[in-house]
C-alpha cells in the first residue's frame, strides 16, 4: 500500500493500482526509446503486473502501532512480504515467463547488498528462476533484458512520483525520492539526460527529456479514507467501506 496523509484522511493506493498506472505509462514510450520488438507484449504485461504480489497484502491494510499510521510498502513486515513476492512471481510466470524474468530481476534489485539471511535466500531462489527462464527461452541478449528492466523501473518510479506527491505539489515540497529525476533514465532518454518531472497543474505533469511518443493521460485509482472512520472501525474495515475514486493525470513536455 502507498499511503499519503492529510489533516483529515489517509490517501491509500494499492500497489496493484499503482502498477496499472505504471503499465499505462509503459504503453506510451517512443519507438526510439523502446528499441526492441522482441518480447514487447511480455514487457508491457510485466509493467502492468509487477506489483501483483501486493494484491493479497493490500486487501486488508494493517495498522503500524509504532508509526501511528497504516503500514505502507516502505515499512511493511519483511517475512510476509517476501512470501507474497514469491507467490506473485509464480503467478506472473504462469502468464508469461519473460514477464516474470523482468519482475524477478526488479524485485531482486530491492535487496542489493543486503546481509539479511531471509533476503539472501529470496535472491538466491530468484537467481535460479531467472537462469531457468533464460535457458528455456534461449535468451542470449542480456542488453535487451537490462533495457526492459530499466524501462520497467522507470515506469514504476514515475508512477510512484504521482502516488507519493499530492496533486500540484510545488517542486520544493515534493517527496525526496525523485526530486532530482529518475535514476538511470539517461540510459534511454532521447537526449541522454536524466528524465525529470514536475507538477504543472493539479492534473498535469511536465516530463523533461520526454521519452514518450506524445502527450497522454492516465488514471490512478485510490481510496481517501477518513481518519475519524479509522478511529471508529479500525483501519481494515474503514478501508473496506471507503469507495475508490479516480485521479486523472496528463504527462506532457
Amino acid at each position: 500500500m502507498i499511503v499519503r496523509e492529510t489533516d483529515s484522511e489517509y490517501v491509500m493506493i494499492p500497489q496493484h493500482e499503482h502498477a496499472q498506472l505504471s503499465g499505462m505509462i509503459g504503453s506510451h514510450f517512443s519507438q526510439e526509446v523502446m528499441k526492441y520488438q522482441a518480447f514487447l507484449e511480455d514487457f508491457k504485461l510485466a509493467v502492468f503486473e509487477h506489483d501483483r504480489s501486493w494484491i493479497w497484502l493490500d486487501e486488508t491494510p494493517i495498522w503500524n502501532d509504532r508509526a501511528k499510521r497504516p503500514f505502507s510498502f516502505m515499512d511493511y513486515p519483511l517475512l510476509p512480504k517476501l512470501a507474497l513476492y514469491e507467490k506473485g512471481l509464480h503467478e506472473i510466470e504462469r502468464m508469461s515467463p519473460f514477464a516474470c524474468l523482468l519482475c524477478s530481476l526488479h524485485y531482486s534489485s530491492f535487496f542489493k547488498g543486503t546481509t539479511q539471511q531471509e533476503c539472501i535466500g529470496f535472491i538466491t531462489k530468484e537467481h535460479g528462476r531467472q537462469e531457468i527462464i533464460k535457458e528455456e527461452l534461449q535468451i542470449m541478449d542480456l542488453d535487451m533484458i537490462n533495457h526492459y528492466v530499466r524501462l520497467l523501473q522507470f515506469c514504476d518510479r514515475l508512477s510512484l512520483y504521482v502516488c507519493l506527491n499530492h496533486p500540484g505539489t510545488d517542486k520544493d515540497q515534493e517527496h525526496p525520492w525523485y526530486k532530482d529525476g529518475f535514476p538511470h533514465s539517461d540510459l534511454f532518454s532521447t537526449d541522454r539526460k536524466i528524465v525529470k518531472a514536475e507538477w504543472n497543474k493539479q492534473d498535469q505533469i511536465i516530463v523533461r527529456s520526454f521519452p514518450f511518443e506524445a502527450e497522454f493521460s492516465a488514471t490512478l485509482r485510490q481510496k481517501r479514507v477518513p481518519k475519524n472512520l479509522m478511529q471508529q472501525l479500525g483501519v481494515g474495515e474503514a478501508y473496506k467501506q471507503t469507495e475508490f475514486v479516480s485521479q486523472n493525470v496528463t504527462f506532457c513536455e
